[in-house]
């Protein structure tokens, strides 16, 4: 993580508050998470050398350049986002700063981005009411995902495919804001 700059990925206003170990603003009523739930996520992945991996909220980009630099010049993330304009700067930070294995999708997270599937691994940035199936679909077996779950009460769950078994672990109880969409909450 330390290869990461994450005052480059927060608004202006904020960046004096880049290492806080807390979630900061970041727009349109989005956080950036904080470094410890980040590091969390990606031990939970596991993300290994040439992995594929998508991220579901891409917000301005920071978790997706972390993973990129655990999975290595041979890997990729591929990483959906809803919202136009986070989508517009998350690519230009990530050019800027040289991240070329990261692809910014700009569409409905909840469906996954089947284009490029399976995946390695999957990152949900975003509570969910349940595990939205087409991410469970585009997981490579063996492969890990891991999102958060629930409405007010949420539990980030690792899910895990395995020879055509699905396992699922609580990894303990976080706060992200809702992943909306048609597999996600509706209304917010």
């Amino acid at each position: 993580m330390d290869r990461v700059p994450r005052e480059e990925f927060v608004p202006e206003d904020v960046r004096p508050d880049a290492y806080y170990d807390t979630p900061l603003p970041i727009g349109h009523n989005q956080t950036i998470s904080a470094p410890s739930m980040v590091a969390i996520m990606c031990q939970a992945l596991d993300i290994r050398e040439g992995n594929k991996v998508l991220e579901i909220g891409t917000g301005l980009g920071y978790h997706a350049a972390v993973m990129a630099v655990l999975a290595g010049a041979s890997g990729v993330v591929y990483t959906v986002e809803r919202i136009p304009e986070l989508a517009d700067m998350a690519r230009s930070v990530l050019s800027r700063l040289g991240f070329d294995n990261v692809k910014v999708f700009l569409r409905d997270g909840t469906e996954g981005l089947p284009d490029f599937a399976p995946y390695d691994r999957i990152s949900v940035a975003a509570a969910a009411p349940d595990v939205p199936q087409p991410l469970v679909d585009q997981l490579k077996d063996p492969g890990r995902l891991v999102i958060p779950v629930g409405r007010y009460f949420q539990q980030l769950m690792l899910v895990e495919k395995k020879g055509g078994q699905i396992i699922t672990t609580d990894k303990g109880g976080v706060a992200f804001v809702p992943l909306l969409g048609k597999y996600g909450f509706k209304g917010y």
